[in-house]
């Protein structure tokens, strides 16, 4: 049965990298949309070259462009066995498409959402640093001059992470994203993460709730809202 995982959460939560984690010990794929949309940007590709202006205001990319890329990405055979997704669905359309995409053996998702308060996520995200090579998010508190571990290229500061631009992504956020916790909840593998604390913490409630998740798919085998976590 594949392992299906959703993080949800608003930007600076640390979506990424407990997603990056999580799919790093499970050996799966973690699916973030930001990193997608934002390499076709730096490749100036014709997605990129639409988007572009969006992404750097701070605003959403439409419904129906985020659905045919996670469909393509889904498709892929290294999804085959489960996924960690990262920045979709972020509005309630997108979510039905989600839903309509996990048929049969790949119908059970694990949703998470992690949770943290407004002013720690402005902290945060005017504090953090990406790969200008390969979008990988730094460690927290990462020395000057250190390069990522991937593929030796340098830290940034995400153009999208200005005051204004972090402030904007956040009340967006709310308008627009945080409807998702109302389509998710009371699902039996809904569970909320308290993100107001250190990644290992995070890290260790992550881990907990796939292990409930895990009783109640056994409990219901035939619910398609419960995912396995083997």
């Amino acid at each position: 049965m594949a392992l299906n995982l959703l993080m949800l959460g608003p930007p600076g939560a640390g979506k990424g990298t407990q997603a990056e984690r999580f799919a790093r010990a499970r050996g799966i794929p973690k699916i973030s949309t930001g990193d997608i949309l934002r390499e076709a940007v730096a490749h100036g590709t014709r997605l990129g070259r639409q988007i572009q202006s969006r992404i750097e205001a701070g605003n959403l990319v439409g419904d129906s462009t985020m659905v045919e890329i996670v469909q393509d990405r889904l498709a892929l055979e290294d999804a085959k066995k489960g996924y960690v997704l990262d920045g979709f669905p972020r509005t309630t359309p997108q979510a039905r498409a989600l839903d309509a995409m996990l048929t049969g053996e790949a119908g059970h998702l694990t949703i998470l959402l992690i949770e943290v308060p407004f002013e720690e996520l402005v902290r945060r995200l005017q504090a953090r640093r990406v790969c200008g090579r390969c979008g990988r998010n730094a460690d927290p508190g990462l020395a000057e001059g250190i390069r990522c571990s991937r593929c030796g290229g340098t830290y940034v500061t995400r153009v999208d992470d200005s005051d204004g631009v972090v402030r904007q992504r956040l009340t967006v956020y709310l308008e627009e994203t945080e409807p998702l916790v109302t389509y998710y909840d009371g699902r039996p593998t809904f569970f909320r993460i308290n993100g107001n604390q250190s990644p290992d913490a995070v890290t260790a409630q992550v881990r907990d709730a796939l292990a409930q998740s895990r009783a109640l798919m056994l409990q219901q085998p035939g619910d398609a809202s419960v995912d396995q976590a083997s």
